[in-house]
């Protein structure tokens, strides 16, 4: 078996762009460009553009596609309307969490789960081995897209100057089919950076002249390419979970503080569905004895807290960060981190992380610790 990376359709491209390359679930992806912080700054004040072609899709069509997904998924997948999205999870039976996921429905009978690059396989896996006895079927879609991001507060009129379809009327978490720049896509209005945004499905052999469009279009707005290292910040800032930090098997959805997106009153298959025993137990104890929550903390000098660091008050360890970075735009260091009820509360004296030793101080604050204005 070759353990060589993966590479997008856009690979060629970034090379040119002098990016610095990292290996990212298996993938060759672009980390920067050039400055970072630059490429951060540019989605929050003008426009960047990712190259995300690593995302996991996966097709599920048939006149039961909306049943096998409420009964896979935690979200009423059901419910949602043709050209709508949705942000949902797939749990294990014990309700630990497999994978967070955004769900489109493309037409009656047709969705689209896109799952994380990490962890694509096991939601494939996953729903395979749940659809015995649903008259569905599952395409493994990851090589048929490639997927381009434009995110900022730029990004709406770069891609107007690029398409027909009507984006004034393309609600937050709805997509619709269109054409950009001559290249048939799936617009999305979704994203993971905190901002207004694009995210634009397309066959990988569109993708790079789909890029040079967006580019030529939008550098007079001051676009720029952007790496997977400031979607990290940008996404860390906008209280976004990631798997693997602040989600993982170990928790279930409302330990995560994401209970919400668990819908417990769907009618399909008699409201049945993987995990809902062990999810509405953890409901319960949620309710009755509040796990540890996540918080935000922002640091009070200037030493970064990293993932798996310590937590603390009063000498005890309270806590653990799952995610620190600086914050171009806060200009202090950040990490948001579970941490017991008792210190979740935003102000929350005495808090600090130890970092090599030193107990650092924090601020204790409620997520997200950016918003953009709408």
């Amino acid at each position: 078996m070759s353990n060589a990376l993966r590479k997008t359709a856009l690979d060629a491209l970034h090379r040119t762009l002098g990016a610095t390359m990292t290996d990212f679930a298996g993938w060759d992806m672009p980390l920067r460009y050039g400055s970072e912080r630059d490429e951060h700054n540019a989605v929050r004040t003008r426009a960047g553009l990712f190259d995300l072609s690593h995302m996991g899709e996966i097709t599920v069509t048939g006149p039961d596609a909306a049943n096998l997904l409420d009964y896979a998924l935690v979200g009423n997948i059901g419910g949602v309307a043709v050209g709508r999205a949705r942000y949902t999870m797939i749990c294990r039976e014990d309700g630990g969490i497999l994978d967070d996921l955004i769900v489109y429905r493309l037409a009656e009978q047709e969705y689209m789960i896109v799952a994380n690059a990490s962890n694509a396989q096991v939601v494939l896996d996953a729903v395979t081995e749940r659809a015995a006895g649903f008259d569905a079927v599952l395409r493994d879609d990851r090589d048929a897209y490639a997927l381009i991001a434009v995110q900022g507060p730029e990004s709406p009129g770069i891609l107007k100057s690029l398409t027909d379809a009507d984006l004034d009327g393309l609600k937050y978490y709805a997509g619709l089919p269109g054409t950009v720049a001559g290249v048939p896509a799936l617009i999305a209005r979704t994203g993971y950076t905190g901002e207004d945004g694009f995210e634009l499905f397309v066959a990988p052999e569109h993708a790079e002249k789909l890029w040079q469009a967006l580019t030529e279009a939008g550098t007079p707005a001051g676009l720029v390419p952007c790496g997977l290292s400031c979607r990290d910040t940008l996404r860390l800032e906008a209280g976004m979970p990631l798997y693997g930090h602040e989600l993982s098997t170990s928790l279930t959805p409302f330990d995560a503080g994401l209970g919400r997106v668990v819908k417990f009153d769907k009618t399909a298959n008699n409201g049945d569905f993987v995990g809902r025993a062990a999810l509405l137990e953890a409901a319960e104890r949620a309710e009755k004895n509040p796990p540890r929550k996540l918080v935000g903390l922002i640091a009070e000098g200037r030493r970064v807290p990293r993932a798996g660091y310590a937590v603390v008050a009063e000498g005890k360890v309270i806590g653990e960060v799952t995610s620190g970075a600086p914050s171009p735009t806060l200009g202090k260091p950040i990490a948001i981190a579970y941490v017991d009820a008792a210190h979740a509360e935003p102000g929350t004296p005495g808090v600090a992380v130890d970092i090599r030793g030193s107990h650092e101080p924090y601020e204790v604050v409620a997520l997200p610790f950016y918003k953009r204005q709408k």
